[in-house]
């Protein structure tokens, strides 16, 4: 499993990450990793009709992700991984699996925020440092909500 670009967003799979991000990622299949979607039918079936089209879809946890990982199911194939937290990134990378670059794209607006890095991107103290794990291993981050967007490097907000 190759990994070709990790996203946080909190709203997982909508309409912008389906037709502007996961062409432009063109990986084979597209890994939603979280929890609470995964253990939730009615959520899990909605965002299923969002999958964009020729490529493969997993709505999964965090867990099956790295079984699946483990047990090479992914091998051989290129993934546009996908997550509401950097928590998710960074037990993949624990886990062995290589996150070349993640764009923090959409995070929840009104929460006590360390950081704003745009008017629809912030951080709390706990991501930042999620943040900084996962740039000091090599992972290029960057803040760009939509492709037109100009891609920010995160390191310019932290240090």
């Amino acid at each position: 499993m190759e990994i070709k670009l990790a996203r946080i967003d909190h709203r997982l799979l909508h309409g912008i990450v389906a037709s502007q991000w996961a062409p432009s990622v063109a990986a084979m299949r597209v890994m939603v990793v979280d929890d609470e979607t995964a253990n939730d039918v009615m959520k899990k079936e909605s965002m299923k009709l969002a999958k964009p089209a020729g490529c493969a879809l997993s709505i999964i946890t965090l867990e099956t992700a790295l079984t699946n990982y483990k047990n090479h199911k992914y091998d051989g194939q290129t993934v546009f991984l996908i997550a509401k937290s950097p928590n998710v990134i960074v037990e993949f990378q624990k886990s062995g699996i290589t996150i070349p670059k993640l764009n923090i794209g959409g995070t929840e607006q009104g929460r006590d925020s360390a950081v704003i890095f745009s008017n629809r991107a912030n951080a709390t103290d706990e991501e930042l440092e999620m943040y900084r794990y996962l740039m000091s291993n090599g992972t290029e981050v960057t803040v760009q909500y939509i492709l037109a967007d100009k891609k920010i490097p995160l390191g310019s907000f932290i240090k």
